[in-house]
């Protein structure tokens, strides 16, 4: 195999005992970065065994084949095993992953919040069960693709976000637990996406090409509405589209599952003085709240379910926890109330107000680059 650019391979694992004497398992999803970390995983001399959890054949539903862990993915997975010499075995979590991520998908929609399913699918099939399996298999540890990076500190391995700001993949992983990132390994957190690429080439891998997975798994057309209709089509309901302020009915809508908070196109509404937005969303009423921009503006936002990663430092004067309460955002400055941890409830006051916060979006807490935690956006407070 051509020199790998990474210099040392093993670095990339830690592993406890020399690499002739480790198992490393590999979470193998047919893409370019979950091959390449098998690639880098194979270099070290250690016995590798690639795993792909088969979570969602949507080919029948939406007539396209190929995403994440699903039809000619699983092929490639197997194609890149072959390549490099190593096990790889294909377990089908169809029906977990319905039930724990495509059903909620479809409830938090017809229940007017904005779902983030990668989320919970990185809390519940891909690292649940494939820890799981990697530790039957008597594994030393299981690496991922993520961009992310695992860093030790003074009280264990922390979560850190990626050293490529484009590609850090830290606020999907923010339910990551410090059981869990004591056995995880993330080797390309401190890679760019090109030298992956590059790597994935070195290796001779037909997939380092491979455009990168730009939505949800199942729902690879992004439409969400469909998705929610076909797993719950007893739930969409027709309703009005009212003005926040005025009460007045500008509109009328076919399901509240087509908007989230924040949207502004799609509303179908003219004649208005000002842009409008969804503000907020009633699904007891069917009833689809718009307004200004300025009412988007949030003051606070109430968590539930928080998880926490390791111990939470003190925020220093002048130096407040950051936030990120959507994947794209960059974080921004907040004070934290109440504890942070074992499913409590908690509150995350933004320094400045913040727009187009939505329940049902998670939010991520962290002190400088370290992921502390988070919780899932169950309310919010006005600016």
């Amino acid at each position: 195999m051509t020199t790998l650019l990474a210099p040392d391979p093993a670095a990339l694992f830690d592993l406890p005992r020399p690499p002739r004497d480790c198992r490393i398992v590999v979470a193998m999803s047919g893409g370019v970065d979950s091959s390449v970390v098998a690639g880098i995983a194979a270099a070290t001399g250690a016995e590798v065994v690639g795993i792909t959890l088969q979570l969602y054949d949507y080919g029948a539903a939406t007539g396209r084949k190929g995403a994440c862990c699903a039809g000619d993915d699983i092929r490639d997975a197997r194609s890149v095993a072959d390549r490099l010499g190593i096990a790889h075995y294909v377990f089908d979590h169809e029906s977990a992953f319905r039930e724990q991520v495509v059903d909620r998908f479809a409830d938090d929609y017809l229940n007017g919040r904005t779902p983030i399913p990668c989320i919970r699918c990185n809390m519940g099939p891909k690292f649940t069960d494939l820890l799981a399996m990697a530790r039957e298999l008597g594994a030393d540890c299981l690496a991922t693709g993520h961009y992310v990076r695992r860093v030790m500190g003074a009280a264990g391995p922390e979560l850190h976000r990626a050293a490529d700001p484009a590609r850090d993949q830290s606020y999907f992983l923010y339910g990551t637990t410090a059981d869990q990132l004591a056995f995880l390994r993330f080797p390309l957190g401190d890679l760019p996406k090109g030298d992956v690429r590059q790597m994935a080439e070195q290796m001779g891998l037909a997939v380092a090409a491979k455009p990168d997975s730009q939505d949800i798994c199942f729902v690879p057309d992004g439409d969400y509405a469909r998705i929610v209709r076909k797993v719950r089509p007893e739930g969409v309901a027709p309703g009005a589209i009212v003005h926040a302020e005025t009460g007045e009915r500008l509109g009328s809508h076919h399901g509240v599952i087509h908007y989230t908070v924040g949207q502004r196109r799609g509303l179908e509404i003219g004649g208005q003085p000002e842009p409008l937005y969804v503000v907020g969303i009633d699904a007891a009423t069917a009833q689809v709240r718009v307004g200004p921009r300025r009412l988007l503006a949030v003051g606070a936002a109430r968590l539930t379910d928080t998880v926490r990663i390791g111990p939470l430092p003190e925020a220093a004067p002048g130096e407040p926890f950051h936030a990120k309460v959507r994947s794209m955002a960059k974080p921004v400055p907040v004070t934290l109330e109440g504890p942070l941890g074992d499913g409590a409830d908690a509150t995350v006051r933004f320094q400045a107000p913040e727009y187009g916060v939505a329940p049902g979006q998670a939010a991520v807490l962290y002190a400088g680059t370290r992921v502390l935690g988070g919780g899932w956006i169950e309310g919010t407070e006005p600016a």
